[in-house]
């Protein structure tokens, strides 16, 4: 458990940077991530490489002990490179290339951009490979960040076609695939495909989804370019890139084979506002503290890349500029999202940034340090952080804890990109589904890894699937042989891989261990739920409902017409429709039941995670809330009375 922090020494005076490190030391900082949008600095000029004031800021953060993760400069291109290639940029859905000014301009599909960007970061790790301070490198900056995964330039249409001669062999086995004989869309050979943009109305969902595919796989092939590039010339040093909050245009469990370790970049407020998919009443009830499973989901995510080596690249520290309000977090709230990330297996928490820049587009956002140098609230809040893992380090070792969840839940970016191009219904979103599914676990108090279909679901009592949409034979054999409870929620299976309906019906390779087959679903416009009764409590389901036929499943639950609502089948239960957290948190009651896990509602601002030995218990109220382990615990931080936006810690017997 360490702390870091992101910063731009080309943005402020060298006379000031030894003073920046030595406070950054001070405070409790063990790492410096810098160089991410350096490009221009480094090269100012084609061919004139500017090295010497990086060298000289290396040197100095190294003077005072930080280590530093260097990041590649290719998320910023400079305006002399884009006036001598324009070919790299990317270009939109209506054949406009995005301009020059601001960043993440190119197309990943360009090959000359890709030559051009191994050839500076080849400079930069011949340079900086073995240097000292340098202890981990990050590749880019925040791949597909403003839209730019999908690009619709000449060359993204050239490796498209490649793309699909590989993946289908023959023309006549993609018009198969996609359905092409409808509306006469058949094509002869492959020069004929064309990206699926510009239509009169809705392009073939086969076509889009396989687009999304194809677009998915450049950035898979650019970060790989990279960290080829990175292991070769500084063997030893992990390898990270920074993803996003609710950011679904590129398969992250592809491009985190490649890496060391994933990190992210959260932002609870902006999310909460922006992108969590929330009612108002909830974006008013957690506006200055965020959500409290929107951190976790993601923490929970990206835990489940790399082997649970994960980090938060970029921490919010204060008010941010980019969400459609952006108010202030509540004093104690910076702090509490450090512990929390911690609490869920973070190595590292990096606070974005260390000082507020007074010019350009981020000037509205915080960091550490307000612009006149003086530390702002964020930045007593990790220093506070600093010494109470100091206090703690004395009593309990705080490095390679891990966390055992018992309780596995499944998120597939193909689905939730089926789920995009075939919604059905305007408000659903396959991400948001699976949120809300978590949210109801973790108010049960269960810990949670988030994993890819593909993951090994050895060790978990409890597996959910609350929306993927494509299931595929070797996965439904797994879940058939295991022995965990299994929940799936409705769409489950509903897809083959090309977008259609599976030839059996839904839930497709899931039929035979649901003991059903969907039959007709409609979707639900807001406002319009369908209650269904037969649990402890009533089941709100709304956005969408099933019919069903039965093949051995029961009803424990129904609508009000008696059609089945939620259905088992042995150790599987199946919704038929879109249950809210309330409506999850009643089903994943009895599952967790029926897989020997215990429980307990927890407060909505209240959530508590396992890592080895601690347990951490983190208060999002306006006021005290009372909670403690059950059994032989001792306080490490704070005690049952848990404050205001406060944080206790224990020393608790290892989870598992």
């Amino acid at each position: 458990m360490q702390l870091g922090v992101c910063y731009y020494p080309e943005q402020w005076p060298a006379e000031g940077w030894a003073e920046d490190a030595r406070r950054m030391r001070e405070l409790g900082i063990t790492w410096v991530r810098i160089g991410e949008f350096a490009w221009s600095e480094i090269e100012p000029e084609p061919g004139r490489l500017e090295w010497g004031w990086l060298d000289r800021a290396i040197a100095t953060l190294h003077a005072e002990g930080l280590k530093v993760v260097l990041g590649t400069p290719t998320a910023t291109p400079p305006k002399w490179l884009v006036d001598a290639h324009p070919e790299i940029l990317a270009v939109d859905e209506h054949g406009r290339p995005r301009g020059f000014g601001s960043r993440r301009h190119y197309c990943f599909a360009s090959p000359v951009y890709r030559e051009l960007s191994a050839r500076i970061v080849t400079l930069m790790v011949q340079r900086y490979g073995q240097h000292p301070a340098v202890a981990a490198w990050q590749t880019d900056n925040e791949y597909g960040c403003h839209d730019t995964v999908l690009s619709y330039s000449p060359a993204a249409r050239l490796g498209f076609r490649r793309w699909l001669a590989q993946r289908y062999g023959s023309i006549e086995a993609l018009n198969a695939a996609w359905g092409t004989v409808f509306w006469s869309q058949r094509y002869r050979h492959f020069d004929e495909v064309d990206a699926p943009v510009g239509t009169v109305t809705e392009a073939n969902p086969a076509h889009r989804l396989d687009y999304r595919r194809y677009c998915s796989d450049e950035v898979v092939a650019y970060n790989r370019m990279q960290v080829a590039i990175l292991r070769a010339q500084s063997p030893g040093r992990p390898i990270a890139h920074n993803y996003m909050g609710f950011f679904t245009e590129f398969d992250h469990h592809a491009v985190a084979r490649d890496l060391d370790i994933a990190s992210w970049d959260s932002y609870p407020l902006g999310f909460t506002q922006d992108r969590a998919g929330l009612a108002d009443d909830e974006k008013r009830r957690w506006l200055r503290t965020g959500h409290p499973d929107i951190p976790a989901f993601h923490h929970d995510l990206y835990r489940g890349m790399n082997g649970g080596r994960w980090w938060v690249m970029e921490q919010q520290p204060g008010p941010v500029n980019w969400a459609p309000w952006n108010p202030a977090p509540a004093d104690g709230m910076v702090r509490l999202w450090t512990w929390q990330a911690f609490a869920h297996g973070a190595e590292v928490v990096s606070y974005f940034r260390w000082r507020q820049a007074p010019f350009a587009q981020e000037q509205m956002h915080a960091g550490l340090n307000r612009p006149d140098r003086v530390l702002d609230q964020g930045g007593r809040e990790a220093a506070q952080v600093a010494q109470e893992l100091q206090q703690i380090a004395t009593k309990t070792p705080l490095r390679g804890l891990r966390v055992q969840a018992p309780v596995a839940l499944l998120f597939d970016y193909a689905s939730h990109w089926i789920g995009q191009i075939q919604p059905q219904g305007a408000d659903y979103s396959v991400i948001h589904e699976c949120f809300r599914a978590y949210g109801a676990l973790r108010g049960l108090g269960l810990d949670v890894d988030v994993l890819p279909p593909d993951a090994d679901l050895a060790g978990h009592a409890l597996i959910v699937l609350p929306a993927l949409l494509h299931v595929d034979e070797a996965l439904a054999a797994r879940l058939a042989a295991g022995t965990a409870q299994i929940v799936v929620g409705p769409r489950g299976g509903s897809k083959t891989a090309q977008l259609s309906i599976p030839d059996t019906l839904p839930p497709g390779p899931l039929a035979a261990l649901l003991g059903l087959k969907v039959t007709r679903v409609e979707s639900l416009p807001p406002g319009i739920g369908e209650p269904a009764a037969g649990l402890a409590q009533p089941l709100p389901l709304m956005r969408w409902r099933e019919r069903v036929e039965t093949a051995g499943a029961v009803a424990e639950a129904c609508y009000a017409d008696g059609e089945p609502a939620l259905l088992r089948h042995g150790r599987a239960r199946y919704l038929a429709g879109c249950p809210d957290v309330d409506g999850w948190r009643a089903v994943f009651e009895r599952a967790a039941a029926d897989a020997g896990l215990p429980t307990q509602r927890l407060p909505d601002a209240l959530r508590v995670s396992r890592v080895g030995s601690l347990t951490v218990a983190c208060n999002l109220a306006d006021e005290p809330q009372t909670w403690q382990p059950t059994g032989a615990a001792s306080a490490l931080l704070g005690g049952p009375t848990i404050p205001p936006h406060g944080v206790a810690v224990w020393q608790t017997a290892p989870a598992g």
